[in-house]
């Protein structure tokens, strides 16, 4: 598939750019085409240097395209796919080889993150396996909710997944992502058969999501799950707000503030209360 020429540069100095109508000039059958087969993938930005997704330093390739309608989501520029960049799966990978040993060096690896990548599950799959080939570490951040889309197999290219567990109630979990979070279980529940490496990724939102016994839910699930190595508290913030207003977007979170130091410890310790690491 022949890649479509754009003037904006893939490599960001980070995720938060607004970016949007990347991806305009590309077919409909030509996106078809590469959902079906992984052959091109659409994607907001890619950066280096993170060191808060996943083990090490890490390269990290921010999928476009969601089906989740987060509240507090901080770049809704990913839910619409035909923002993103158009790449070509061999481009990804090249992007990739030049990284690798240095990511070694670092004990660091590849993160694919969205937007929800599983959206793009053809070449979520392909680019794992590519990158499992040379040696590079992978990770996966997902909201869990399409996981049936991937095999046994291609799970197990995948050395650990950051699973973001919204809400443990069904009504409070629609509320705040228009979906509904069985399918998130289910694949958390698929991740410990499987015994696949999950770190765990809670956002703490004041007044959102911090119900101490829908957080006590969560952490219960997580601890009998026997397979989350941590979990990832992640205090709500602003940064994505500029998004939303340039986008004409309702903002439900406009005067929520971060929350606050002593609530984030207390949610950390109902996860430590179980017998699981939290930061």
């Amino acid at each position: 598939m022949r890649e479509v020429k754009v003037q904006v540069t893939l490599e960001a100095k980070d995720p938060f750019q607004l970016r949007v109508n990347h991806a305009s000039g590309v077919s409909e059958s030509a996106v078809t085409t590469a959902l079906k087969t992984g052959d091109m993938g659409f994607l907001h930005s890619f950066t280096t240097g993170s060191t808060v997704d996943g083990p090490g330093v890490r390269v990290v390739a921010w999928t476009a395209g969601c089906q989740f309608r987060c509240l507090y989501c901080h770049n809704p520029d990913t839910w619409n796919m035909m923002n993103g960049i158009p790449v070509t799966l061999e481009r990804a990978i090249e992007a990739l080889k030049k990284y690798r040993h240095g990511l070694k060096l670092m004990f660091g690896g590849f993160t694919l993150s969205g937007g929800e990548p599983l959206m793009q599950d053809r070449f979520a799959a392909r680019l794992f396996t590519a990158a499992k080939s040379i040696g590079i570490h992978t990770a996966l951040d997902t909201n869990g909710y399409l996981g049936e889309r991937l095999s046994d197999n291609e799970l197990d290219q995948i050395d650990v997944v950051l699973l973001d567990i919204k809400a443990w109630n069904p009504e409070k979990h629609r509320r705040l992502t228009g979906k509904e979070v069985g399918p998130t279980l289910d694949f958390a529940r698929r991740l410990a058969e499987r015994k696949r490496k999950v770190w765990l990724r809670y956002v703490l939102v004041p007044g959102f999501t911090d119900d101490e016994n829908d957080i006590n839910q969560i952490a219960m699930f997580a601890a009998r799950l026997g397979n989350v190595a941590r979990v990832d508290v992640l205090p709500f913030h602003q940064m994505g707000r500029y998004k939303w207003k340039k986008l004409g977007l309702d903002y439900a979170l406009e005067d929520v503030a971060a929350a606050p130091p002593w609530l984030v410890e207390r949610v950390c310790s109902q996860f430590r209360s179980v017998g699981l690491t939290a930061y």
